[in-house]
């Protein structure tokens, strides 16, 4: 019997194993890929493939969407100081979007019937995925194991086992996504309420102690250059990553609602997402006007949430990215960074756009571009408003 053409997204580790290997010994032809946004080096593409096809893969393909996930996202998070409930850099949530995109068009592109995902019942991706996949691919049957199933990690080892294929329970005991814009780390630990991650958890390990300054600098809200070193922003933000990292700068647990109703808590390491977020902003707080900050704070909170609830092909979000975009023409400078382990500093910034001009006046110290009865005039007018309500409602 003629096998039906699937597609799995396969990024190697427990749950996607485990679903290539058990539709692979089902009537599937599996088409297993993988979507390079920032997680991948050149050696672990490498050894995926050779796992792919060990798992019982009929072929297995690596799309390097880099470019695409930073045009296309990671650029509208910056320029919008996206951090969910003010902690989380939506590392994987941002990905997932780009991941499904092009899972969709490999799809269509080899006629596949099916999709399949490693998702669970209990969590966002399965949403990000499915909503991309329904909307791009109506036709398309998405097939989800570990949903359907509710499947422990522990269960699919035991599987895996039963198929000859040994998994350490260490290695499976945390599900680790790593990207361009960050690393989550989800284990027993996140499913509670007060316990922490332990240090092994997370990828990057302290290897210095001594403090270290760098530069960043931006031109119409990009990344142009680490320390007047000069590159595209993704070989920037990589290059940022690497030295950071080594400060164990990054680190949290973000807690907050899911798409799906209940609250949830998942382990991340950002150390250059979280950087350039913090001095991006502090760039724009001498640069932007106050009502140009005011609006787009409101905006750029409400388009990370559409992202992070899977609603990236709305139109809305085109609509939220033509506004961020104009708001960076002035967001040009050189922000001052000093690294400490576990933390950094925000020194300062260098800009010709800055809006802090003592010609006008110093704040706190001596005004110049207005007189003492100006003043008072302005202060009589703006409370006029509070003045009339106090007095009829007393």
């Amino acid at each position: 019997m003629k096998k039906s053409k699937l597609v799995l997204a396969y990024s190697g580790g427990l749950d996607t194993s485990y679903s290539l290997r058990k539709l692979s010994q089902e009537n599937y032809e599996v088409h297993a890929i993988s979507i390079n946004t920032g997680g991948f080096l050149k050696e672990e593409i490498d050894d995926i493939e050779t796992k792919a096809y060990q798992m019982g893969a009929f072929t297995y393909k690596n799309i390097d969407s880099l470019n695409s996930f930073y045009q296309k996202i990671v650029k509208y998070l910056i320029f919008g100081n996206v951090l969910k409930n003010n902690t989380y850099p939506l590392s994987v949530s941002a990905e997932r979007i780009i991941q499904a995109v092009e899972i969709v068009n490999y799809a269509k592109s080899i006629d596949a019937k099916f999709i399949a995902h490693g998702s669970t019942g209990a969590g966002n991706d399965q949403v990000r995925f499915d909503m991309i996949f329904q909307i791009l691919a109506p036709k398309i049957k998405i097939i989800t194991l570990i949903r359907d199933h509710q499947l422990s990690r522990e269960d699919e080892i035991i599987y895996l086992k039963t198929q000859g294929i040994n998994i350490p329970w260490e290695k499976g005991k945390y599900s680790i996504n790593q990207g361009l814009w960050g690393t989550s780390v989800g284990g027993s630990e996140t499913l509670t309420s007060d316990l922490p991650l332990p240090g092994s958890a997370f990828p990057s390990k302290l290897e210095k102690d001594l403090p270290e300054e760098l530069t960043l600098e931006f031109k119409s809200g990009e990344l142009i250059s680490v320390n007047k070193s000069k590159g595209s922003p993704i070989e920037l933000i990589q290059e940022l990553q690497e030295v950071a990292k080594k400060y164990a700068i990054g680190r949290d647990i973000h807690v907050g609602d899911t798409i799906i109703g209940i609250k949830g808590r998942v382990g991340f390491e950002a150390a250059a997402p979280i950087i350039i977020i913090k001095a991006h902003h502090l760039l724009e707080k001498h640069t932007l006007t106050k009502w140009q900050q005011f609006q787009k704070e409101q905006l750029s909170n409400f388009y990370g949430m559409q992202l992070h609830e899977g609603n990236y092909l709305d139109p809305v979000m085109r609509d939220m990215e033509v506004f961020m975009k104009s708001s960076q023409k002035s967001v040009n400078g050189i922000v001052m960074i000093k690294l400490h382990p576990y933390r950094f500093e925000l020194i300062g910034i260098k800009s010709p756009n800055d809006l802090m001009q003592t010609e006008f006046g110093s704040y706190g110290e001596i005004n110049k571009g207005w007189t003492a009865e100006e003043a008072k005039g302005f202060i009589k007018l703006t409370a006029n408003a509070t003045k009339i309500y106090q007095h009829i409602n007393k």
